[in-house]
């Protein structure tokens, strides 16, 4: 019985493992990098995330850049590279307000609070990295 246990615990991981990479094959566009920045809040080139719905895009970090925002109950960090389309210098996105568009034929339009598309329902929505606070310092790291 304990052997049978086994070979069924096996398959189901298996299974799992198949779905699981279906569903990460629509979302193949951007590469999963290792990233590490840190932003000093007190330099003035980050001066705008000392303020509630403000955003500022980091060149040459991730795929396209990261763009960082201040949501009023913490910080985002999202990769600035449209993740609905092939890497071309009209997939990086451009920030307006609280929304981040490509300039690409498509004109890709998301949120920059939950990542998700706006107007069109896109399969995959922007990637997110994750942020850690050290007194004025923000620490953006991958997942």
């Amino acid at each position: 019985m304990g052997f049978n246990k086994i070979k069924y615990l096996i398959f189901l991981g298996l299974i799992i493992s198949c779905v699981k990479n279906i569903d990460d094959s629509r979302c193949n566009f951007l590469l999963d990098l290792d990233i590490y920045y840190e932003v000093n809040l007190n330099l003035p080139q980050y001066n705008e995330l000392n303020f509630i719905s403000n955003s500022v895009y980091i060149p040459n970090v991730g795929n396209g850049g990261v763009i960082i925002v201040n949501s009023g109950t913490g910080y985002l960090a999202w990769d600035a590279a449209d993740p609905n389309h092939t890497n071309l210098p009209c997939s990086v996105l451009t920030i307006s307000g609280l929304e981040a568009t490509s300039s690409c034929a498509e004109q890709n339009t998301y949120s920059l609070i939950t990542g998700q598309s706006i107007g069109v329902a896109l399969t995959c929505s922007l990637k997110p990295y994750r942020v850690d606070s050290n007194g004025n310092i923000l620490i953006i790291t991958s997942f």
